[in-house]
């Protein structure tokens, strides 16, 4: 079974790309994740506010990403962000 994911993009006030996923991101949707970040070019804001569940899966396409994004995420996921490392190569809010 499909776990939930929705990614919706849109763009700052000065033009920066932004990713909103909402639900949760793992290894059965991760392909999807993968896509939008791949078809994306130049700079990205991924928000994961909305994010409930973030798997090793999903941590690994993010890591592929890592020199290009900025992460928005709350108190649910900082601390796997942080603990994996991915903070240390991200700018994070």
């Amino acid at each position: 079974m499909t776990t939930p994911l929705t990614l919706t993009p849109g763009r700052r006030a000065d033009g920066t790309t932004v990713l909103t996923a909402v639900g949760e991101i793992d290894m059965s949707n991760t392909s999807s994740l993968a896509d939008a970040l791949d078809s994306t070019p130049g700079p990205l804001v991924l928000d994961l506010t909305a994010v409930d569940y973030l798997d090793s899966a999903g941590l690994s396409v993010l890591f592929s990403h890592a020199d290009r994004l900025e992460l928005v995420a709350g108190p649910l996921l900082a601390p796997v962000l942080t603990i994996s490392g991915l903070t240390g190569l991200t700018t994070r809010h």
